[in-house]
């Protein structure tokens, strides 16, 4: 994905009020041998950019006055109540070098699984994003979890996805939750319920065919 950002030169707050009045964002790129630059972004284009999820799990390439870099969205913050952004940080990234990141985990296939067709089950997303590191060229714009076989009572952890080639999760030493299936604890009442009527009305039934049966 292309990002255009200009050069800033003016800082502090109230530069960058008068820059969001005019329909920019302020923001800054960081991070490589390069010192740190303040650019300004494009508010509507960026605002928009911000909701498509590639644009945060991606290698952009922004140009600034016709020279491209490759960067990675690390932060933006929005206004309280405004569709308006404040702020954005990008983190220059050499293909050479591993990125470190989270990736965002897409849930499939939860309706054919035993836990939902066979028993009603909730499947839970335990974890929504992934920490993750590889080289910019290995990096996924998500990572799929695959729920067929998720039965009720048992769960999927990060040591049971399948990650994309030249991608390692990062998990601190911990086998982490990534979603679980268990029945509804209404649901399990009322299956009680009704077997237990079902059980009653059989001995019910039981009772009434020996009482009509004639004595000898």
């Amino acid at each position: 994905m292309k990002v255009i950002a200009f050069n800033r030169t003016l800082q502090g707050s109230g530069a960058s009020r008068r820059l969001r009045t005019s329909g920019q964002t302020p923001g800054i790129i960081y991070g490589g041998t390069e010192a740190p630059v303040m650019i300004s972004l494009d508010g509507n284009a960026l605002y928009h950019a911000l909701k498509k999820e590639a644009f945060h799990g991606s290698v952009l390439d922004l140009e600034i006055d016709g020279a491209t870099q490759a960067v990675m969205l690390r932060d933006f913050q929005m206004h309280a109540y405004k569709q308006l952004v404040m702020h954005a940080d990008f983190q220059r990234v050499d293909a050479k070098s591993k990125v470190h990141t989270k990736v965002t985990l897409h849930f499939v296939n939860a309706d054919v699984s035993p836990a939902v067709k066979l028993h009603g089950a909730i499947v839970s997303h335990v974890l929504a994003e992934l920490e993750i590191t590889c080289l910019p060229g290995d990096l996924p714009e998500f990572i799929e979890v695959d729920l067929a076989n998720i039965d009720v009572g048992h769960s999927i952890h990060v040591a049971d996805l399948t990650m994309p080639k030249g991608v390692t999760a990062i998990t601190h030493g911990s086998n982490l939750t990534v979603a679980t299936a268990a029945v509804p604890a209404g649901h399990v009442a009322a299956d009680a319920l009704e077997s237990a009527a079902a059980a009653a009305a059989s001995e019910a039934d039981a009772a009434a065919k020996g009482a009509a049966k004639p004595k000898k």
